[in-house]
């Protein structure tokens, strides 16, 4: 949990930060700025997404956490705590509750997100989730001082995403295979990209409930060994 902790205390301390800077920017260069990141956080996805080797996975891992989401109503519960961050703090701190969402996603949904708690919980190596800890640091910063204090919050899904990863990691670790590591992190990237539609408002893209899409490459190496019994089965019936 180490690495997880640093991680917050950064996303914490910049977005304080990024508030004190926020007074200082005129509502121009906020917007410029924010197109600016979306397209940044595009490329990011991108580069990430483009890395799968199971094309056909990553779709059907889309369609199942899309299916699973939805009934869930992730998005929603997003939003519904966004709102009453919101609630709390008033509009002086911007707009809390799309700051919270938008950065809860970004900093949970990465790579680096997945592969340094996994790290952290199997080799108690913290070094990527450190590097992760400067990254979103610096652009909790740039978040905070154009979206406002929401950002802050981030730093619970955070701490429990990736706490919850770390501490279970040694209860899956037969099935981490690299294959398997490097699809979450190609689904992961593609939901970073649907992430960046939303900040540059191109199309609302519900990446709350695209979430459980990460965790199917999971039990796709459970069921696999079983995939040849499952496809004869099926051609016998028909």
């Amino acid at each position: 949990m180490l690495g997880t902790i640093y991680n917050v205390i950064a996303i914490i301390v910049g977005a304080l930060l990024g508030v004190i800077l926020r007074k200082g920017i005129p509502e121009g260069h906020k917007k410029t700025i924010m197109q600016g990141i979306g397209l940044s956080v595009m490329v990011i996805g991108l580069s990430g997404a483009l890395k799968t080797e199971n094309i056909l996975l990553m779709v059907f891992s889309i369609v199942i956490g899309g299916v699973i989401g939805e009934a869930l109503c992730i998005e929603k519960r997003l939003d519904g705590v966004g709102d009453w961050l919101e609630s709390k703090v008033g509009q002086r701190g911007g707009s809390v509750a799309k700051a919270f969402v938008t950065t809860s996603l970004i900093y949970c949904v990465g790579a680096m997100a997945i592969v340094g708690a996994l790290e952290s919980g199997l080799t108690g190596n913290h070094q990527t989730l450190y590097a992760k800890s400067l990254i979103d640091g610096v652009s909790s910063i740039i978040f905070a001082s154009t979206l406002g204090i929401g950002v802050i919050f981030s730093a619970v899904p955070v701490f429990l995403y990736q706490g919850f990863i770390a501490t279970t990691a040694g209860l899956i670790e037969p099935l981490l295979t690299n294959a398997v590591i490097n699809e979450m992190s190609a689904i992961g990237g593609l939901l970073i990209v649907g992430i960046a539609f939303n900040i540059l408002e191109i199309k609302k893209i519900h990446v709350g409930n695209l979430l459980p899409a990460i965790f199917i490459p999971i039990f796709y190496a459970i069921l696999q060994p079983y995939m040849v019994q499952i496809s004869s089965v099926v051609q016998n019936l028909f």
